[in-house]
C-alpha cells in the first residue's frame, strides 16, 4: 500500500494520497491546499482516485479539495453526515460509526471520532493504517474549543476507543508526523493520565480571562503546548492551546 503525505507550511496540515498500486487505484483522505504532488504522484504511477475522503470541515483540512476533485474528473466525496452540511461540494457517500468502503483494492473503515469536531471520522485502511486527522497525534491529542468542537468527553472517549486498535497499526494524524497506537499507548502524556499512571496538576492559571486550573501542561505537535484545563467558573475540562492559558 501506498501512503504520501503532504504537509502545508503555514497550517503544518497533512493530506495524503492512498493507493493500491497493484489496482491502480486510490483515495485521497483531506485537503491542505498543498494538493499538486500527490496528484502528480497518482498520475505518475497511474493510479486513479476512486475517493476523496474528509475527515471534519475545519478549512485546513478541506483547502483545495474543490479544485482537486475537479481535476480528477469529481470522484465522490465521503465524510459524516454532520461533516457533509458544512463542506463546499455535495458529499455522495455519507459514513457512521463502522461503516465501509470498497476503494478499488482498499477496505475503508469509517470510525466515529468527536471532540474535536462534532462529525469527525478516523479512516481504518486495510485494517493496518489510521488516518485520526484532529484526534491523536503523535505526543499529543486535538483541541476540544475549536468550532464545532463537541467537547472533552468525546474527544476523550475517542482517543481511548482508538487505541484500542492493535498496537502496531500507524497512525497518520491530521498534523506533522506519523506514529503507532502502542507509542502512544506508553509515550502520549493525555493518555497516560486517562489510563491511571500518571496524576494531574492543579496549578491555577486563567484562560481567556477565565480561572482555571491546569491539569497538564505537554509539547504540542508544532513545538508549543497543549494544555489540559478545568474552568473555575464552570467545572468544565477542555484541551486548548499553550498559547491560550496565562500562568
Amino acid at each position: 500500500m501506498i501512503v504520501e503525505r503532504t504537509e502545508n507550511p503555514m497550517w503544518l496540515s497533512n493530506a495524503y494520497l492512498v493507493a493500491d498500486p497493484g489496482r491502480g487505484t486510490g483515495v485521497l483522505i483531506d485537503g491542505n491546499d498543498e494538493l499538486a504532488p500527490l496528484l502528480q504522484r497518482a498520475e505518475r504511477d497511474g493510479i486513479k482516485i476512486t475517493h476523496v475522503l474528509v475527515t471534519h470541515p475545519h478549512g485546513d483540512h478541506v483547502a483545495g479539495l474543490p479544485e482537486a476533485r475537479a481535476q480528477l474528473g469529481n470522484p465522490p466525496l465521503v465524510a459524516h453526515a454532520d461533516c457533509a452540511a458544512e463542506l463546499e461540494d455535495e458529499v455522495e457517500i455519507v459514513l457512521g460509526d463502522g461503516e465501509k468502503l470498497e476503494a478499488g483494492g482498499l477496505e475503508i473503515e469509517a470510525i466515529y471520532t468527536p471532540g474535536h469536531a462534532a462529525g469527525h471520522l478516523a479512516y481504518l485502511v486495510n485494517g493496518s493504517d489510521v488516518f485520526t486527522a484532529d484526534v491523536l497525534f503523535k505526543g499529543t491529542v486535538g483541541g476540544t474549543m475549536a468550532p464545532g468542537a463537541s467537547g472533552f468527553a468525546d474527544l476523550q472517549a475517542s482517543v481511548m476507543r482508538l487505541l484500542e486498535l492493535p498496537p502496531n497499526t500507524t497512525v497518520h494524524p491530521g498534523h506533522k508526523e506519523p506514529t503507532t497506537i502502542a507509542a502512544e499507548w506508553e509515550r502520549n502524556p493525555f493518555v497516560r493520565i486517562w489510563r491511571g499512571l500518571d496524576s494531574t496538576g492543579d496549578e491555577k492559571v486563567t484562560v481567556w480571562g477565565r480561572p482555571a486550573t491546569l491539569k497538564l501542561w505537554a509539547p504540542d505537535y508544532d513545538g508549543g503546548n497543549k494544555a489540559w484545563i478545568v474552568f473555575g467558573d464552570s467545572g468544565e475540562d477542555a484541551i486548548v492551546g499553550g498559547s491560550q492559558v496565562e500562568r
